[in-house]
């Protein structure tokens, strides 16, 4: 059975502009003062009427998104959260709280600098790109996207929002696309969870990334073809920076459903969504593991995603995300040790598949991106299965190639935009600006004639599949928007999916069909069978996407399912 959401009806109260200024960030207070919360109203409920019974249970209205029936509210009673759920007019209340920061290095993502045998790059052969160091960009390769843009680069009036953690829009191959009128911070820092705020307001500049993950995320989707550093998937498209993320890499529900009602009401064409929502991997409805009030919490969560989403598709955004690097079916997911992994420990959760939720990933109209590495095989990280799969994409994969030079290399990770400040604090970058020596051939620095500089490393993850995929659905709208009738331009995003998915390079299931990591060095944890057809299986979706046969191929008109 799918868990996907049909559309729903989103909330019909009056449309306010979305409030960001004199948001506050929970973790600055002492712990006798008020707790912050997202509250969510029942569907067909009025602002005001919600407004009513926040008050009622006790609580203030920060901070309000209408459109989807989301408050943000502040209360100094310890049963808030209890009286909230309680009352007729609101769905439940999930509190924001953190327990500490999370680790410096990912270990996922940045496993080659976590990793004790050495990891220098191999050099791959291939020929000289547009840009200097394209030619360590496999994944534009494996696309085709280096033969895409002769026919068609992005067109500027293109909207990509990065929903992440900000993006470092100083880089010199971001600047040129970064769209600072549309750009927004929804996540004020949290002191207990990012460190010490940079400004006094703890709200940072837009087009800065205090943590690194969306600026990675950008450059893959769309750093500038200038003969300078590397070029994206899309060259030529806008970059808008949804920073819905801490820059410790959490992600809560406030910042990022105000980040996709923004994008819906500012007219983005895309949003990647390389992420899921804190603190529950999956969002349960009623798992008999959690208790009343965390029942309530997720129920919440749930639906105000799910009004998202649907907000954003029908204001016609294309929605991209990242399928997750768990290393698990989503049809057939294994108990959640993991959560929550924020605000108390977390304890062993049974997940039933039918009631519960990835999210975004497993939400309404978005694409969810398996991630391949350089062979094309799946990445023993990524998750995967026929239910919610809809394309693979390059996402990396250091352990790739075992048996040959290239095995538990840089070079098999995908290399993309980064800020010096993460850099220097991650230790690979000193003071002055210079690479570290030892890491080389892990980052990469390149100077403007002025002096301008951009610094480049290597990530992996279905979180670097993703913009692969939303780079190619922005080439499409480029390729084959409309002006309409508003001023605007755009392309349907149920016409962008569906020939995504038709111009994706078509990948068979591996022989046989149920595939080992132990050579790789994994655990029967990692085991995966693929299931599916060469038309859609559980690895690689309708296939591989090709950003080529993407702008080369006619649009054909919606067929509806």
């Amino acid at each position: 059975m799918s868990k996907r959401f049909t559309a729903g009806a989103v909330a019909t109260a009056a449309t306010l502009a979305l409030t960001v200024t004199g948001m506050v960030a929970p973790a600055n207070a002492e712990p006798t003062s008020s707790r912050t919360f997202t509250v969510v109203a029942e569907d067909g409920v009025s602002a005001d009427a919600a407004i009513a019974a926040i008050r009622a249970a006790g609580g203030t209205v920060v901070s309000r998104t209408d459109e989807v029936g989301l408050f943000q509210v502040t209360s100094d009673r310890a049963d808030f959260a209890r009286q909230a759920t309680a009352a007729g007019a609101l769905l439940g209340a999930a509190e924001q709280k953190a327990i500490g920061r999370k680790p410096k290095l990912d270990r996922v993502e940045q496993e080659h600098l976590l990793a004790a045998a050495g990891s220098k790059g191999v050099a791959n052969g291939r020929s000289k790109k547009m840009d200097p160091l394209d030619d360590k960009l496999w994944g534009l390769e494996m696309i085709r996207a280096d033969q895409a843009r002769k026919i068609e680069p992005g067109d500027r009036r293109v909207t990509v929002g990065v929903l992440d953690t900000g993006v470092d829009a100083s880089n010199p191959d971001l600047a040129p696309n970064f769209n600072w009128a549309l750009s927004r911070n929804f996540a004020p820092d949290m002191v207990d969870v990012d460190g010490e705020c940079e400004v006094a307001s703890c709200l940072d500049p837009v087009g800065t990334d205090d943590g690194g993950h969306g600026t990675h995320v950008a450059g893959t989707i769309g750093a500038a073809a200038n003969g300078f550093g590397l070029s994206g998937v899309a060259p030529k498209v806008s970059l808008v920076e949804l920073k819905g993320g801490q820059d410790s890499g959490y992600f809560f529900l406030n910042p990022v459903v105000n980040s996709l009602v923004h994008a819906g009401n500012a007219g983005l064409d895309v949003v990647n969504m390389s992420f899921y929502v804190d603190p529950w991997l999956y969002n349960c409805t009623a798992n008999p593991a959690d208790s009343p009030e965390a029942q309530a919490e997720q129920r919440a969560i749930i639906t105000a995603m799910k009004r998202a989403l649907t907000f954003a598709h029908h204001k016609g955004v294309t929605l991209v995300g990242a399928l997750g690097n768990n290393h698990e079916d989503l049809g057939a997911p294994r108990t959640d040790v993991s959560s929550p992994d924020y605000g108390s420990d977390p304890y062993p959760r049974p997940i039933d598949n039918d009631s519960c939720w990835d999210l975004p990933a497993e939400g309404p109209h978005v694409i969810g991106v398996s991630a391949v590495g350089p062979s094309g095989k799946k990445a023993d990280f990524s998750n995967y299965g026929t239910e919610q799969i809809s394309v693979a994409a390059p996402g990396g994969w250091f352990r790739d190639g075992y048996g040959t030079d290239t095995y538990r290399t840089d070079a098999n990770m995908i290399l993309s935009t980064y800020p010096k400040k993460v850099l220097q604090e991650e230790g690979l970058v000193d003071e002055d600006g210079n690479i570290v020596a030892g890491f080389e051939e892990s980052v990469f620095k390149q100077c403007t004639a002025a002096g301008e500089c951009g610094y480049y490393t290597y990530l992996q993850g279905t979180s670097m599949a993703s913009p692969h995929a939303a780079g190619v659905t922005a080439l499409i709208v480029s390729r084959f928007g409309k002006k309409d009738g508003r001023g605007g331009f755009g392309l349907a995003p149920d016409l962008v999916e569906q020939h995504l998915y038709r111009t994706a390079a078509e990948h068979a299931c591996p022989e046989p069909r149920l595939q080992t990591y132990t050579n790789e060095g994994r655990s029967a944890e990692f085991d995966a069978y693929c299931a599916g057809s060469l038309n859609f299986n559980g690895f690689y979706g309708y296939g591989i996407v090709d950003a080529y046969a993407a702008v080369k191929s006619p649009l054909k008109p919606h067929v509806q399912p």
